[in-house]
This record gives C-alpha cells, structure tokens and sequence, in this order.
C-alpha cells in the first residue's frame, strides 16, 4: 500500500512538472512572437502580452494568493476609502505618506497590507488606474492625447506612451485605433481588458 502512495505521488510530481515546463516553452514562444512584432504595429502583439502575462501568472502566482486568509491585508472599509481618494486624486501626486494618514498606519506596514490586499505596490497601483482612466477618455473621446495624459494625471504625453505600452503592449494611438473599431464592430466596452479582479 505504502509503496503505491509513493508511486501515484511521484507520477503526480512529474505531471506537475511537465505541465510546468510546457507553461514555460509557451510562454518562451509567446515571448518570441512579442519580439517578431516588436518593430511593427500589430493588435496580436496586445493579445500575446496578456496571454503570456496570464501564464506567467499561473507559473508564479502574485503575492496576494500567497496570503489565503485576510491576515496582513487592508480591511475592506480600508481598502475601499484608500482606492476612492486615490480615484479622486488621480491627476494629482498620490503620495503613500497621505495614504497611510487615511488608515493610520506606519508607511512600511501600509506597504506590505497594501500590496496583499491589491497585488501590487501602491505606486504601480497608481499606474494602473491613470492607465484605465486614459484608456477610457482614448474610447469615449476625441481629445488628443496629450490632453489625455494630463487628464489621466501624467506628466505628459511621453509618460502616458511609457506606462501604456507596458500595460497593453502598444502605443496609446494604436490601442486607441484597433479597440475604437473593435468597439463599434462588437458593442463590447474593450476597457475591461484593464480591469483586474
């Protein structure tokens, strides 16, 4: 009996690690079609990303999942009070010191229950909503994108083009393009491509 344990867990052990090793050779080959693209503007280039994006996820999952119970993370009414002043200061300096008066806590401690709580630092969480709020403004407005970064809280329009071609792994005037003509083909709002859970 001992000795089938020891086999079926063995078997299961390499299972896991083939699967793991075919998660790498994909995300290698996506990482490869990225770089094939890189010089030319191309929407695949966009999808590739976030394919490799959400295996690489799965490969090593974000420190959020390592945290299964709500210790060490923001409480809800935290959290919540935390996202709405960041949303309604996003074109201004969001400071984490400004943060950290809102819940009364130390800057190192807000860091570590803000990063388990939201999956990434404040900072790059910052990022990210200015990202989404741009990418709606590029959607439901003809404003150029200059304009745009300002409204969004960037310093300009190259700043915008840095942190955008990060998130969505094309130029904010390319996104704009393909998702303007993928939204009026489809009816389908392509912000939520940003959204997170």
């Amino acid at each position: 009996m001992e000795g089938h344990l020891e086999e079926t867990l063995a078997v299961s052990k390499l299972g896991a690690t083939r699967a793991r090793e075919w998660m790498h050779r994909v995300i290698s080959l996506l990482d490869a079609a990225v770089g094939q693209l890189h010089d030319q503007e191309h929407a695949a280039q966009g999808t590739l990303l976030e394919a490799a994006s959400l295996l690489r996820q799965e490969v090593h999952p974000p420190a959020a999942a390592e945290v299964p119970d709500a210790r060490g993370r923001l409480l809800a009414w935290q959290a919540r009070k935390v996202r709405d002043y960041i949303d309604s200061h996003i074109t201004e300096p969001v400071l984490v010191a400004d943060l950290c008066a809102l819940v009364q806590r130390s800057e190192a401690h807000f860091s570590r229950s803000f990063r388990r709580t939201f999956g990434q630092s404040p900072h790059s969480f910052v990022v990210r909503r200015r990202v989404e709020l741009a990418a709606r403004y590029m959607l439901q407005t003809d404003a150029s994108l200059s304009d745009i970064a300002l409204r969004s809280g960037f310093t300009d329009q190259a700043h915008l083009c840095k942190h955008f071609r990060q998130a969505a792994g094309q130029t904010p005037a390319a996104w704009r393009r393909v998702h303007r003509l993928h939204d009026e083909e489809n009816g389908t709002p392509p912000v939520e491509r940003f959204a997170t859970p």
